[in-house]
């Protein structure tokens, strides 16, 4: 099930931009402490570093991901979801925007 709205939360105004605007997010912060972003990754092929484990959410558009140590590329489709380990790394790839929500675990 896809996450349509998120209630109750403190949003920090200025974006996080990566790889050339490839990724833009804004971080979030939960009544309850717990800490999100969301965001969009335009077409390209990126690689992300983790400190905390991370989900993906997708919430619209659609990627392919590849986990560290792993060959083969996977789909993510809205409604869907893929766990990485913390101080790890994935690979994406997108060729349409890629909406996604990150719960830090």
């Amino acid at each position: 099930m896809t996450t349509v709205t998120l209630d109750a939360v403190s949003v920090t105004t200025q974006a996080n931009v990566y790889f050339d605007g490839k990724c833009v997010s804004h971080s979030l912060t939960l009544a309850d402490g717990t800490k999100k972003s969301v965001g969009v990754i335009l077409p390209s092929t990126l690689t992300f570093n983790t400190g905390a484990a991370e989900i993906m959410e997708c919430v619209a558009g659609a990627c392919e991901y590849r986990l560290a140590g792993c060959e083969d590329w996977l789909p993510s489709r809205p409604g869907e979801r893929f766990s990485i380990p913390a101080h790890s790394h994935f690979d994406i790839r997108v060729t349409q925007a890629y909406h996604y929500i990150c719960h830090f675990a």
